[in-house]
């Protein structure tokens, strides 16, 4: 149910909250936060709070900074990590100009307008479910893991095992629900899954949820990374999403009476996921360690093509549960946690959507493993990779009228000029890699 101005009030004085925290993101997903008082509040719902935007990276140049934080009552929680007299809540905010209009740069703006051109299309739900993998380390200074567990380890009462319940009770406080925990492949990697939800709520839902991991991990004195690939020689962190398409409660990617499940909407879809999918991958994957992760080896996705169960590729569309609607769906692999929710969901959606406007065709189903195969065998079934570089990746961005169209001429433009700049201070860098092989023998 929708939580109204006044339900909000009410709420705060009932868990004795003194501070509110507004969040918003820029660009890059990076959570921008700003504290009011409890009689600021009512002022705030009505009217919003006043911000510098000059000083947000991707927002506006000085000469026309100001800016609005509108809090969204149905985002308002209680923060369970603060003390609980004089609490500390916090509300998400939409970013809108001093004529109240929604700002052009605001990322949760971007999702908005996708989720319309969807509603637009007869559909009245996108329904997502990403998984997103993170490690935890001694500090934020070195890669100190706490544990060699494996996948699903039993791993004994250790830090991370006490780290991961009390990140779920936080998390459930704030009203996200959790399906499952458990630790992931890699050393001191871990994953908690959250429900399926619509997808604005479940960008906001990731922001929150990163916040909080980071937050019990400082809370045990250690430190907890999203960064999609910290070890070498190790899988890095993933963020799968899991993605259907609802007109009211009906599931619009099942047909019961087709042979794999899915209708011809989910067809569509999937097409349109994998024909934008380089165009969109600076999206998704948008820093240069991203691309150290997307490398074949290390159950990271990187050839394009779809399957009912094969997980090397791109596109999978899970069989836990055959036959049932509710449970059809196709899951996007190659996304990394560090990405802006907002932009990256906005991307999938828009190049789903694409395909079924459009009507583009699934090629044929992969069912081979494709890490085996050789580039030539690749090649001759038509199978191509994703970017292989941040550059390589922003290049393709840059000429797609698709990312444009999603993004908006303001976001576009600044989300590639600041890729490009990170692309070029990575390329003068000088690793210690590049010193241990080649100083001394050069």
């Amino acid at each position: 149910m929708a939580i109204t101005k006044k339900d909000v009030l009410k709420l705060v004085k009932e868990n004795d909250v003194k501070f509110i925290r507004l969040w918003f993101t820029d660009i890059m997903g990076q959570v921008k936060s700003f504290a009011i008082t409890d009689t600021e509040l009512e002022g705030a719902l009505e009217n919003g709070m006043g911000f510098d935007g000059s000083s947000i990276t991707g927002y506006q140049a000085i000469e026309e900074s100001d800016m609005i934080a509108m809090p969204d009552p149905d985002t308002f929680a209680v923060l369970p990590w603060r003390p609980k007299e004089k609490a500390v809540a916090r509300m998400i905010c939409d970013v809108l100009t001093p004529d109240r209009k929604p700002y052009e740069g605001d990322p949760r703006y971007v999702l908005k307008r996708a989720l319309e051109r969807a509603k637009s299309m007869g559909f009245d739900h996108f329904y997502l479910g990403p998984e997103l993998e993170f490690f935890y380390f001694k500090n934020d200074q070195v890669t100190e893991i706490l544990d060699k567990g494996g996948y699903f380890d039993l791993t004994t009462l250790d830090v991370a095992s006490d780290l991961r319940r009390e990140t779920v009770l936080a998390l459930e406080k704030m009203g996200i629900k959790i399906e499952y925990s458990h630790h992931e492949v890699g050393p001191s990697q871990h994953e908690i899954d959250m429900r399926y939800a619509d997808a604005l709520k479940m960008a906001d839902d990731v922001l929150t949820y990163r916040v909080v991991v980071k937050e019990i991990a400082s809370k045990f004195g250690v430190y907890a990374t999203f960064m999609p690939k910290p070890l070498f020689g190790e899988n890095g962190s993933g963020m799968h999403t899991h993605q259907s398409l609802f007109r009211g409660s009906t599931n619009a990617f099942f047909d019961k009476s087709s042979p794999d499940g899915l209708s011809d909407t989910a067809h569509k879809y999937i097409a349109g996921l994998l024909t934008h999918a380089k165009e969109i991958c600076s999206i998704f994957a948008q820093s240069v360690n991203s691309y150290k992760r997307l490398v074949p080896g290390y159950e990271a996705p990187v050839y394009i093509a779809w399957s009912r169960r094969n997980r090397s590729a791109l596109i999978r569309v899970p069989l836990y549960h055959p036959g049932q609607e509710k449970a059809t769906r196709c899951e996007f692999r190659a996304c990394d946690p560090a990405c802006n929710p907002y932009l990256t969901f906005a991307a999938m959606l828009s190049a789903g959507l694409e395909g079924i406007e459009k009507g583009y065709k699934t090629p044929k189903e992969m069912d081979k493993n494709l890490y085996h195969l050789s580039d030539s065998e690749r090649k001759s079934m038509g199978i191509e990779s994703l970017p292989d570089s941040l550059g390589h990746a922003i290049s393709i961005t840059e000429k797609s009228t698709l990312v444009k169209k999603t993004l908006g001429e303001h976001i576009f433009s600044r989300f590639i000029e600041l890729k490009k700049k990170e692309w070029e201070e990575y390329r003068i860098q000088v690793s210690e890699y590049e010193l241990k092989k080649y100083l001394p023998i050069f």
